[in-house]
Parts: structure tokens; sequence; C-alpha cells
């Protein structure tokens, strides 16, 4: 017999059920390098995703922040001509490393909860780059209440390569029918959207093959 507890507990949000519990958000960073110990974290972005009422994911809100170098911390020129951030210009609007994590862990936390999900998952292009900049901020920082798996997440380079072989993040959205902006790319909020665009694309694809394919174990129809 089941206890009086369990049985008043709240049924799973389908969200919760497509993904174990995992609340997928897609994470982009942009940074000083590519050493997530000792280069500086200078923009991070959070995509949150939903499932309307037919299952299917779309992107929700964006929450983003620019990010003060830590103390001591590495700028390798070659990777600010690549995302054309100037890290000390006075109009950045940068937050100090502690305060950008909890303004971006704030509305993660409350979306965790809301869609009855045990944690967040990151969703990001080359995803362990991405987790491990996070990873290593939330370390020097001492944050205790990261909503993060620490080392699980969905790369959609692979799920790019999957579904429209295409791994680089530009190829892989323009072949799902979806809009690129060179101009654009390289910023955390830009980069982060297209790539939770791309992550919905997917997996409603997935959804929509899923429904049309025969009972797992079937036999072949026979001609």
């Amino acid at each position: 017999m089941l206890s009086r507890a369990m049985s008043e507990a709240p049924a799973k949000s389908p969200m919760a059920r497509r993904f174990r519990g995992f609340l997928p958000v897609v994470v982009d960073v942009e940074t000083g390098g590519f050493d997530a110990r000792h280069d500086a974290l200078l923009e991070i972005a959070a995509v949150l995703v939903r499932m309307d009422a037919h299952g299917r994911l779309r992107r929700d809100a964006t929450h983003a922040c620019h990010v003060l170098p830590f103390p001591g911390s590495h700028l390798d020129p070659a990777s600010l001509a690549v995302n054309g951030i100037d890290p000390h210009h006075p109009f950045r609007g940068a937050l100090p490393e502690r305060e950008a994590l909890q303004r971006i862990f704030r509305p993660v936390r409350e979306a965790v909860r809301e869609q009855g999900c045990s944690r967040a998952i990151l969703v990001g292009h080359n995803a362990a780059f991405d987790l491990g900049f996070l990873n290593a901020a939330v370390a020097r920082c001492a944050i205790k209440r990261n909503p993060f798996h620490p080392f699980s997440a969905f790369d959609t380079v692979s799920l790019g390569g999957l579904a429209y072989g295409q791994t680089v993040l530009a190829r892989a959205v323009q072949a799902a029918g979806l809009d690129w902006n060179p101009d654009e790319a390289h910023s955390a909020i830009y980069d982060a959207e297209k790539t939770a665009d791309l992550f919905c694309a997917v997996v409603n694809r997935w959804a929509e093959l899923d429904a049309g394919a025969p009972p797992a174990g079937a036999a072949a129809a026979r001609p």
C-alpha cells in the first residue's frame, strides 16, 4: 500500500518525464581563452526552454550577464579578437563572477521547481567547454547551490551531426531551416539562443519521427 506522502506527491510534468527529471537549459559562455581554470569568463547566457501542450519544445526566456575578469585571470588576445569583447570597456556593465552567476542561477532554480524537475542539465554547442567554465567559476566563487548537473550535458554538436549531418553551429542551424546572422555570432546571447533553437528542432523532429515509427521489435513488413 502506498504511503500517504507518496500518494499525495504531485505528478511529474511532461518536461520532467521527457528528460528523466532534468530541465534542459541552454548555456553559452564567451571567455578570454580555452583554460577554464586560468582564463577569464567574460559573458554568460542561459536560455530556458518550455514544452507546449503538444509536447513540442520552444525557446523561452533568456538571461545573460557580462562578467568582470576574476583577479589574476588570463586574457588571450586571439580569443578577444574572435569574440570582439573589450573586457575593460566602461559601458559593459559587467558584474563580479559570483554576482553574475547568482543572477543567472536564480531563474534557472525557479524554472526547475516550476517544472517539477530535480535539477538543470546544461545544453551547449561543444557543451564540455561551457560546462568546464561554469564549474570552474562555481568553484572559485564557492557557490553551494549550483542548479546544474556537474558533469552530464546535452551537446548539440552531436545532436546536429545526428539530425542534420552538420556539427558547426551555423551550418547545423541553417540545415534545420533556421536563420543565422554571422554578424551577431560569438555573443553569448545570440549563440545561446540559436543553440536553443537547434536543440528544440532536433528534439521536436525526433518526436515526429518516433510518432510515425513502428512499435519496437515489430517484424518488417514483407512485400
